[in-house]
C-alpha cells in the first residue's frame, strides 16, 4: 500500500488535502486509485494546525475497504465465467470442466488455510499487510465464494463429487466460517451466498423457505434426468479406464532375451 499527500488550493481560506492511495497488483501491474478530499481550516499566525495522520486512517480507506471493492470486481469475473459454463449446455463437458475446476479450487483453499493458520490470522482481526498472507486471505475468500456459485448452479454435479470427499467438506466448512467472520460479505450483493451454499451442501439445516435461486422447476439445470445420469455413468467409466491405463504404464516391464524365448 502506497500513499501520498498533496496540498491543493481550494476555496478562499481553505486548503484541500488530497490523499491518493493505491494497491499494486503484481500480476496485472495495474494501479487502482482511491481519492478523497479533506478540508482543513487555515490557522492564524502563531496557532498550531493539527492534521490527522495518514496512519490514523483519517485520509485513506483501510486495506479492508479497498479489498472489498476489488472483491466485487473479482466476483463479476467469476460469475461471467460460470455463465459461460451454463450456456455450454453440454452435460459431459460441464462434468469434465467442473471436475478439474473443483480439484484446483480446493487445492488453493487448502494451501491458503495452511498459510492463514500458520500466520495466526483471525478473519475478524486487522486486515493483513504481509503480501503472502494477503494473497492467502483473498484466495480463501474468493474460492469459497466461487464454490458457492458452482454448487448453486450445478448442484447435481457438485454433490456427485462433494458428498464423497470428507476433506473437501472440512475445507469448505472452514471457508464458510472464515468468510462469515471476515465481514467481506456483509451488506453487499453476495450477503446471502454463504447461507445458501451451506444449506445446499447440508452443512447447515435448511430453513422451511429455502430455495436454490438457480434451480428450475424441471430438473435443476438439466431438462432430462436420464440424460444427466447417463452422462455421469459415461464419465465414471471413462475415468476408471484412464486410471487403469495409468496403472499399467506405471507397472514394471519385464524384458526377455532371444535365448530365453
Amino acid at each position: 500500500m502506497i500513499g501520498s499527500v498533496v496540498l491543493q488550493q481550494g476555496m478562499p481560506g481553505i486548503r484541500v488535502i488530497s490523499v491518493c492511495t493505491w494497491r499494486r497488483n503484481e500480476k496485472s501491474r495495474e494501479q487502482q486509485h482511491e481519492r478523497q478530499r479533506w478540508p482543513v481550516r487555515v490557522t492564524p499566525p502563531g496557532e498550531t494546525l493539527e492534521i490527522p495522520s495518514y496512519q490514523d486512517g483519517a485520509f485513506a480507506d483501510t486495506g479492508f475497504e479497498i479489498y472489498k471493492r476489488l472483491f466485487e470486481v473479482k466476483r463479476k469475473d467469476q460469475i461471467n465465467a460460470l455463465n459461460n459454463l451454463v450456456e455450454l449446455n453440454d452435460v459431459n463437458q460441464q462434468y469434465k470442466i467442473i471436475d478439474i475446476m473443483l480439484k484446483g479450487l480446493f487445492k488453493v483453499l487448502e494451501d491458503s488455510r495452511a498459510i492463514l493458520v500458520a500466520g495466526d490470522v483471525q478473519p475478524d482481526g486487522p486486515f493483513p499487510e504481509d503480501e503472502k498472507i494477503k494473497d492467502a486471505y483473498s484466495h480463501a475468500v474468493e474460492n469459497s465464494a466461487f464454490f458457492g456459485d458452482v454448487v448453486l448452479r450445478f448442484p447435481k454435479i457438485v454433490h456427485h463429487y462433494f458428498d464423497r470427499n470428507s476433506n473437501w467438506n472440512n475445507l469448505i466448512r472452514w471457508g464458510i466460517g472464515f468468510c462469515n467472520l471476515s465481514g467481506v460479505f456483509d451488506g453487499g450483493p453476495h450477503a446471502q451466498l454463504l447461507g445458501l451454499m451451506a444449506q445446499e451442501l447440508g452443512i447447515s439445516e435448511k430453513s422451511p423457505d429455502y430455495r436454490n435461486p438457480f434451480r428450475s422447476d424441471q430438473s435443476e439445470l438439466f431438462p432430462n434426468t436420464d440424460v444427466f445420469q447417463k452422462a455421469l455413468r459415461d464419465e465414471e467409466k471413462r475415468r476408471k479406464k484412464e486410471e487403469k491405463r495409468k496403472e499399467i504404464r506405471k507397472g514394471p516391464r519385464i524384458t526377455r532375451s532371444r535365448s530365453e524365448l
